[in-house]
């Protein structure tokens, strides 16, 4: 099949409508909706009502197989349009020649039921279209709504976030605080030496908490109070820290100043030393700014803390003076005797209050012998001090009258056993008698003497002691008898020289023995020259939990 074509030539207003109402009624014979009837004729009468300016219009209308139905108005403004009949077999295209006045009152009049059909479903649409509105409405309603709750949720959410991060990093500050003030503490408190504190504070506190920091003790008077800052002052004399800046630190627990004429443009902060009373005023200059709240509670433990390891270490020097003093009080000096050469060293202890019971003590006889003493008494402080006072006092009563060492030691263990129980002593006495070629000696618990021979022989005396002074069994102590020539030399020491927690004590005897050996001529002609030599080996390293005591004896040569 192929398409077919009509032309009608359109000279008036008549031939406009008639062809208007032969297309209206042709495309409702064919099934074309209502709607795209309407729009099709309204096109068409508006088309050919401009083309009747013109001296003739050509209508096309061009009726396809496939239902297509092609209208094209041919002019100065050509026009086309398409629709498409559901039922394309009503028939051949009429005339509008034809249409008598009844048929053409008939088509106007459907005309008229297409446009009103057309408009029943426009307002179905309308319809339509305002419930499609108002859902659309809702709906976007809806979704504000929902925008609303999750830009509400997202906020929230930010804000746990953000207060999450802040606690965070406050925890991390206090970690970092506290962490510091634990190690500032441990510091401060590894010393009892003032100078070494003092020296700490700075090292610790600079640059991260302070600028430059300056410690000004109460009873330093090298520096006058007029040339300290007024808030420096100011924290001494009421015992408050002070904060003197250019802007009030509203920090807690510290009082406001105005800027210091020394630091006007950088915060002070001055806080008191000391816990119990104010040892002296730590005056920091803020690293930056401003100091911190939490930083400046820290500061103020730091200060705290470093006043009361200052107040300890102050009392320990006082303690320390006391003890060293009692101590040397207690080592009398050696009698110079025809025949026998004496020289004695004292070392106290490296940790602790540097007091004990080691003593050493050589005084003559009636019948004009010489005792050596050398004694330990156990534990340390004041009281192994008297204790050890007391024992020197009684064995030189003993031995006024005339008693000899072993007597001695068994009287100083009766008056120990009955006196001072769980206390207990060792002790050495050697006697030396003028004209005789040996000593006379007795020992209590205590390390066994040396000699050295004139010509350099060392022997160990290890014949074996009494029990300690004061041990609670009955005792009577035993004299032992050595030659020893002239010109011989003999140590009485305590535990303290040869004993070392990394070896027994018979290996620091040993070695003992082997310095007495190596002593040359030249350091025994002085006997002060072979007691520091001899110490110089058996303190290497110079740290000892125990005091020392060394006398040394030597037999004049013939």
């Amino acid at each position: 099949m192929t398409a077919t074509s009509d032309t009608w030539t359109i000279a008036s207003a008549a031939d406009a409508i008639r062809a208007r109402a032969v297309l209206a009624r042709f495309t409702a014979d064919t099934g074309v909706p209502a709607p795209a009837r309407a729009r099709l004729l309204a096109a068409l009468g508006a088309r050919l009502r401009r083309g009747l300016d013109e001296a003739c219009t050509r209508l096309t209308v061009t009726a396809h197989p496939d239902g297509r139905l092609e209208i094209a108005v041919a002019g100065t403004e050509p026009w086309r349009h398409t629709v498409v009949r559901p039922s394309p077999t009503a028939g051949p295209l009429p005339d509008p020649a034809d249409l008598d006045d009844a048929g053409l009152a008939e088509a106007l009049l459907a005309a008229d039921e297409d446009a009103a059909a057309a408009l029943a479903d426009v307002d179905e649409t309308e319809q339509l279209v305002r419930f499609h509105r108002e859902e659309l409405h809702q709906t976007n309603q809806g979704v504000l709504a929902l925008h609303a709750e999750l830009e509400a949720a997202a906020l929230a959410q930010r804000e746990l976030l953000d207060a999450e991060r802040a606690a965070r990093a406050e925890a991390e500050n206090a970690r970092r605080l506290l962490t510091f003030l634990a190690n500032a503490s441990a510091a401060l408190n590894a010393s009892l030496e003032h100078d070494d504190i003092l020296r700490r504070l700075p090292e610790l506190l600079v640059p991260e908490y302070a600028a430059h920091v300056d410690i000004w003790l109460m009873d330093d008077e090298r520096t006058p109070p007029g040339a300290r800052a007024a808030a420096t002052v100011a924290a001494a004399r009421t015992g408050r820290p002070q904060h003197a800046g250019p802007h009030p630190g509203e920090l807690p627990g510290v009082d406001d100043l105005p800027a210091s004429a020394l630091s006007p443009d950088r915060p002070l902060l001055c806080l008191p030393l000391g816990a119990r009373s104010v040892q002296g005023v730590l005056t920091l200059a803020a690293p930056g700014d401003r100091f911190e709240p939490d930083t400046t509670v820290m500061l103020l433990e730091v200060a705290r803390r470093a006043g009361i390891a200052l107040d300890n270490a102050r009392r320990y020097e006082q303690h320390r003076d006391i003890a060293e003093a009692l101590q040397r009080a207690q080592l009398t000096d050696l009698p110079s005797t025809e025949g026998l050469e004496l020289a004695a060293r004292y070392l106290p202890a490296t940790h602790g209050l540097n007091i004990g019971g080691d003593w050493y003590d050589a005084f003559p006889q009636p019948d004009g012998s010489v005792l050596t003493v050398i004694g330990d008494v156990t534990g340390h402080g004041l009281r192994a001090a008297v204790i050890m006072g007391q024992l020197r006092t009684a064995l030189r009563a003993y031995a006024v009258e005339g008693n000899g060492p072993a007597r001695i030691l068994t009287l100083l263990h009766r008056m120990l056993r009955h006196q001072q129980p769980e206390l207990y002593a060792t002790c050495a006495i050697a006697r030396f008698t003028p004209g005789e070629p040996g000593v006379v000696w007795a020992a209590a618990g205590h390390p066994p003497p040396l000699t050295r021979g004139p010509g350099g022989e060392v022997r160990v005396l290890d014949v074996k002691p009494g029990i300690m002074l004061g041990v609670p069994v009955p005792y009577e102590y035993e004299e032992q008898s050595v030659e020893l020539p002239a010109g011989s030399t003999l140590a009485l020491y305590t535990d303290g020289l040869v004993e070392r927690r990394s070896a027994g004590i018979d290996a620091g005897i040993d070695r003992l023995a082997q310095a007495m050996g190596a002593l040359g001529a030249a350091e025994l002609e002085d006997l002060e020259t072979a007691a520091d030599s001899l110490l110089k080996p058996m303190l290497q390293d110079s740290e000892h939990d125990d005091d020392i005591c060394l006398l040394l004896c030597r037999t004049a040569e013939s």
